[in-house]
């Protein structure tokens, strides 16, 4: 068994953390020379490179992103052994690391996450938003749990990734009270000609609702299109058009955007993904999200 030399990977750690051998000199109280020959001695052991030249600096390579990790991950655990030997409450939250793929509406990632909040153990949740190619690979780098979006991985991402369904909802075509006295009755014909504000074509809401406006031979005026939900909304809110937001935050949109539903597109059914490194969920916080999220779903839909 090839055994770890802690003191190099402490090393390690405290220049990458402070972000410079100079940095990690007056942290550690040791000369620069020390230092530097103790990392290259870790590199040679894990036989690969961990820093490389980035300007007048250093960068962390790939792999000395990952190994950074794992020692944040181990020292924490160490901490963690003291307090615990000294009498001292461990109190270390369970960290849950989330990528949100930018078209997933706002309120729906707090709905999903709520389940992970309420757990008995402390949770401390870091959400980052971003395309879903960028997210894939943060998930497969394990510096994510778990990518929230509206659909599975396209093909064209080649990652080892899981997709998990966390469940359906419907979808509500919503506006300002002017808009649904004027196009709420006769739905769904009345919304031939009707002012849209839609999501970006590269999204699984805009084909669905593409696909039934050819499906109800209806042609909207398209006002604007978006690949961020809670802007869409703002313009919504405004009066620019009418827009479609998923049936269980139909309420909350309501509340917060002052806007009423029209209808409710028979067929159309949003769905929502966990993506996983693994294939069988195992952080606590994220298991407890894929348990509750069907239920919370069908229960938040209007009737």
């Amino acid at each position: 068994m090839q055994w770890l030399n802690y003191h190099h990977l402490h090393y390690f750690w405290v220049v990458a953390r402070e972000g410079s051998v100079t940095g990690a000199c007056r942290v550690l109280q040791l000369s620069q020379s020390t230092i530097s020959g103790q990392i290259r001695d870790l590199e040679q052991s894990m036989k690969t490179t961990l820093f490389e030249k980035s300007g007048r600096g250093l960068a962390l390579t790939e792999t000395g992103q990952a190994v950074f990790r794992y020692a944040d991950d181990i020292f924490a655990l160490g901490r963690e052994l003291m307090d615990f030997v000294s009498g001292r409450p461990l109190g270390q939250p369970l960290r849950l690391r989330v990528g949100v793929a930018d078209i997933v509406p706002k309120l729906i990632v707090h709905l999903l996450l709520q389940p992970a909040m309420q757990l008995d153990e402390p949770v401390r949740i870091l959400c980052v938003e971003g395309k879903m190619e960028h997210l894939a690979s943060e998930l497969t780098a394990h510096n994510l749990d778990v990518v929230l979006t509206d659909a599975p991985l396209p093909a064209s991402v080649k990652s080892k990734v899981y997709t998990h369904l966390l469940g359906t909802c419907g979808v509500t075509i919503m506006g300002v009270p002017k808009l649904v006295e004027r196009y709420q009755p006769g739905f769904p014909r009345s919304l031939d000609g009707a002012p849209f504000l839609l999501p970006t074509d590269d999204t699984v809401l805009r084909r669905s609702l593409d696909q039934w406006f050819a499906a109800e031979g209806i042609q909207p005026i398209v006002r604007g299109e978006f690949d961020d939900s809670a802007l869409l909304k703002m313009f919504g809110r405004s009066g620019e058009g009418v827009f479609a937001v998923p049936s269980a935050i139909e309420r909350d949109v309501r509340r917060h955007y002052g806007v009423r539903r029209i209808g409710r597109p028979k067929g159309l059914r949003e769905r929502f993904y966990a993506i996983s490194a693994e294939r069988k969920l195992k952080n606590p916080a994220v298991v407890a999200i894929s348990e509750q999220a069907r239920q919370k779903l069908s229960r938040l839909e209007p009737q």
